[in-house]
């Protein structure tokens, strides 16, 4: 068992690397049955709380999404202690009113993917989890609030469409996504979610749109999703400040006793 603890964790996604958000961190490696976590966990206290960050891609996003040692991140978060994770990730949008440099607090997901380690049991135990709603509503509420308070542009409900990648989607996958109802398409938001649940953590998403998918007849060049991509790093830095004082020690919601009727 580590020694280290903390209560929050924090995972970033494309773009959001740098723990000195944070202010100073110690940097500790989490030693995991399923292997080497993404990178370092960084530790610092933020506003009375303490933090745990892991960069989900490694600094300087070495990591493709499919490649995401998914099972390592989320085991070590949980042996530091922490109960709560707020994902960030980088989306692409499937409306045409979820628009570049919005945040989406979704609600839902479309499992796309084909070969990713899903699950902590494998054996031994069989684990039936439930993930009707997959993301902690008091999490999404707090976040609601803090969003409403910085005025930014958000949706407070969105499905996300995981694909596998690397790869993007061709523009027939696109379409068939859109007319599935999803809001949003990014590629790695599962498993992580469905672990999280697994280790009765709660957990919430903010997504934030860096263009438009190709089912829109939209040019998209690289210049303009960098400038976007770096504004949505500010935006996310400013909600992590708001969000994080405000999310209170006590938990209201069901999501640590997640495997009371989930194991067989």
């Amino acid at each position: 068992m580590s020694k280290e603890k903390a209560e929050i964790g924090v995972i970033g996604g494309s773009g959001l690397y740098d723990p000195s958000m944070f202010g100073p961190s110690q940097e500790i490696k989490v030693y995991t049955p399923y292997g080497p976590t993404s990178d370092s966990v960084f530790i610092s206290e933020y506003k009375g709380r303490s933090i745990a960050f892991i960069p989900r891609h490694g600094r300087g996003h070495k990591i493709p999404p499919h490649k995401i040692n998914y099972r390592a991140n989320i085991w070590a978060l949980k042996e530091l202690g922490v109960k709560r994770i707020i994902s960030v990730s980088a989306v692409g949008s499937l409306r045409e009113d979820y628009a570049p440099g919005d945040i989406v607090v979704v609600d839902q997901f479309i499992d796309f993917t084909k070969k990713r380690e899903y699950t902590f049991y494998d054996g031994g135990l069989v684990c039936h989890v439930s993930l009707a709603d997959p993301f902690c509503p008091q999490l999404r509420e707090i976040t609601v609030e803090a969003l409403k308070e910085l005025k930014l542009s958000f949706h407070d409900k969105g499905t996300y469409v995981c694909i596998e990648g690397p790869r993007f989607s061709t523009r027939a996958e696109s379409k068939l996504f859109k007319s599935w109802g999803a809001d949003v398409i990014g590629m790695t938001l599962v498993p992580e979610v469905n672990l999280a649940r697994e280790a009765e953590m709660c957990y919430v998403a903010i997504t934030l749109i860096t263009d438009y998918d190709v089912w829109a007849p939209k040019h998209v060049t690289a210049e303009e999703v960098t400038r976007v991509m770096a504004e949505n790093i500010d935006k996310a830095k400013r909600l992590l400040a708001a969000l994080i004082p405000r999310i209170p020690v006590e938990r209201t919601c069901k999501c640590g006793e997640a495997l009371k009727e989930a194991l067989v």
